[in-house]
């Protein structure tokens, strides 16, 4: 690590070079080799030696030492400039950012800030870096590091954006500009400024308004006894477990019990956040094992719903409850894959065509508006109705204890089935306008989930329209399995083998070029085809709902281990081969319901697959990284 700055002919202040000062800062912020170069010659042969990230910053900037930590520290992506919002000098880069990225520097005509002289410089990018200092070695002092900006940007190196929020950060270009920034650095209590930053800019409406006006007390309180955001994620899994339980028991009490526990389970998996925010200890694991305990601990206060909705006298409870996972499931699919989708493009120019890129382009126009009106009715409207995770538990917390269960899961099912066919029609049209093939850029095969039977198979040209298909094709399944059964009815052997034909034949997607407009929906619509059919498959073999909720619940861990190393950039889960593949599991089921053996192999099939799991998860964060390391380390 580095901070850059003219080596000769420093001025100095108080008896202190700016520079000085500014290594120092750099030091206590965690980095641990601090030099300063003359030029930028010198800066591309000391970037060209460096193995780890590298810290660069000109000695023009004036800062709190917690926004360098946070530059050092930034979990958004491995390569990060300093923007900031001062208007720009001469000189000095402005930058126009989309979804965090800095997508154009130098001279932006519409520019949402300024570049802030300091960046940091990811270990894959450091090649590309030292070829730019290089390019323009000469042109200029080293403290004007705008135009190594600049040139990264225009030759398509991915940078995140880091803004300065809270705290101070300027460029000063005289003395008398130093001293202004130095006298508003000095006037912010750093530590309570961190505090405040530790919560989320922009959240939902209750965890805004219920949740963060006081969780930060707790996050300072974690951080003083020394209890990491790992062990709130645990503390925060075991009330939801035992939320799940209360629910599952009935009676009022318990009930009222379990929804202030889900409550407060709610903020502990805020803190967590805030608590890495705020102590800077980010980590892999830790956002892996964060974004998969959310997934966990919703899915059993389901199951603990539908336990008690059918120990209440209602038949069809854990029907309701496999409903909700299953909906809300397929729902983060397309929300994963179109935030994918919406980074992919903002990385792009811009392909409009007809009026103002049609009715694609004017609800991307109206929805940029919205979202800048920060605190308005329409944009707390907008964040509310698409159900997010505060809305959601907010739900079941007041209609589990005012009503119950049953009402509880009709309430969360209702509201998620209308907020998914809402941002469901809007990405749709947006997509289209957008023209972006997302999955063309990622392992296709590996977010499809498919298995080794794909490469038996011939290929189909339009993977999205053969997805499609098969998951109306299970739906379908689903509904005559289900009208069979009240009957007291057997469904019909052909029935499933003519839907498992209508998989494989999705399956024959799995080579196709996914590049159309609406390509990225193929990995929801094929968790969508799967799920309906196992529960399919259950219902017609008169499997307990139980175990069928079980399965699902086990494929869905599954699903989620993999879009959460998409959104943390992680390589593929270890042992994910022996996970069969989607069309390899839905084979095994069909052939278990001709033989009338459902229940076997779910309960078989899913212990298979959890095993699976957990042995991967071990392998991918405790043995492999010790391996790496030379000995043994505990994950996070």
């Amino acid at each position: 690590m580095l901070a850059a700055g003219p080596a000769a002919g420093r001025p100095t202040e108080g008896g202190e070079a700016p520079a000085d000062r500014l290594a120092a800062q750099w030091r206590r912020a965690g980095a641990d080799d601090v030099r300063i170069a003359a030029d930028q010659a010198e800066l591309a042969d000391l970037v060209a030696g460096a193995t780890g990230p590298v810290l660069v910053s000109g000695i023009d900037l004036v800062a709190h030492t917690a926004v360098l930590k946070h530059l050092a520290t930034s979990p958004v992506g491995p390569t990060v400039a300093l923007v900031l919002t001062d208007p720009p000098a001469a000189g000095q880069a402005t930058v126009r950012e989309e979804r965090g990225q800095v997508v154009e520097a130098g001279a932006v005509a519409d520019a949402t800030g300024v570049f802030g002289g300091a960046l940091r410089v990811g270990p894959a990018d450091l090649p590309a870096f030292a070829e730019a200092a290089r390019r323009v070695a000469g042109g200029g002092p080293l403290a004007d590091l705008d135009r190594l900006v600049a040139d990264l940007a225009a030759r398509g190196t991915l940078i995140f954006a880091h803004r300065v929020r809270l705290l101070v950060a300027h460029r000063a270009g005289d003395a008398a500009q130093r001293r202004a920034a130095e006298a508003q650095v000095a006037a912010v209590d750093e530590d309570r400024a961190e505090l405040k930053l530790s919560v989320k800019e922009r959240d939902d409406f209750f965890t805004t308004f219920f949740v963060s006006t006081w969780s930060p007390y707790v996050t300072k309180a974690a951080a003083r006894i020394g209890i990491g955001p790992t062990g709130v994620t645990m503390v925060s899994v075991a009330f939801a477990v035992a939320s799940a339980v209360l629910f599952g028991v009935g009676g009022r009490p318990a009930l009222v019990a379990g929804a202030v526990l889900l409550y407060l389970g709610f903020v502990l998996d805020c803190v967590d956040g805030q608590l890495a925010r705020y102590t800077r200890h980010f980590s892999a694991w830790g956002g892996w094992l964060d974004t998969m305990a959310d997934r966990f601990k919703e899915y059993v206060v389901y199951a603990g719903l539908g336990y008690g909705a059918t120990h209440a006298g209602f038949r069809y409870g854990w029907a309701l409850a496999l409903a909700a996972m299953t909906v809300q499931t397929v729902r983060h699919m397309t929300d994963t894959w179109y935030g994918a989708l919406h980074d992919e493009a903002a990385r792009r120019p811009k392909v409009v065509t007809g009026d103002a890129g049609g009715i694609g382009g004017k609800l991307n126009a109206a929805s940029t508006r919205v979202q800048a009106d920060t605190g308005s009715v329409s944009y707390w409207l907008k964040r509310t109705v698409v159900f997010p995770i505060g809305e959601r538990w907010a739900l079941i917390a007041l209609a589990a204890a005012l009503f119950g269960p049953l009402v509880a899961l009709c309430a969360v099912l209702v509201w998620g089935t209308l907020a998914f066919a809402y941002t469901g029609a809007l990405r749709t049209l947006r997509a289209r306008w957008m023209k972006v093939p997302v999955l063309t850029t990622v392992d296709a095969g590996l977010h499809r989930d498919d298995g080794l039977l794909t490469r038996t198979l011939p290929t189909a040209r339009r993977p999205l329209l053969t997805a499609v298909v098969a998951a109306l094709g299970a739906a379908a399944l689903l509904v005559w399995a289900l009208w069979a059964v009240h009957g007291g009815r057997d469904l019909p052997g052909w029935a499933a083998v003519l839907v498992l034909v209508l998989l494989l034949g999705a399956a024959q997607g799995a080579r196709a070029p996914h590049a159309g407009a609406l390509d990225w929906l193929v990995p929801a619509a094929l968790r969508a085809a799967e799920y309906l059919f196992a529960i399919a498959v259950g219902v017609a073999g008169r499997a307990p709902a139980w175990l069928i909720f079980g399965y699902v619940l086990v494929l869905t861990l599954h699903h989620y281990d993999l879009t959460a190393r998409l959104e943390k950039r992680q390589s593929a889960p270890p042992l994910h081969a022996a996970t069969l593949g989607w069309e390899g599991r839905s084979f095994l089921l069909g052939i278990a319901l001709i033989a009338g053996i459902v229940s076997i192999a779910l309960a078989t099939l899913g212990t298979y697959l959890l095993v699976v799991f957990v042995a991967s998860v071990v392998l991918a964060w405790v043995v492999l990284p010790a391996r790496a390391h030379g000995g043994v380390r505990s994950p996070g």
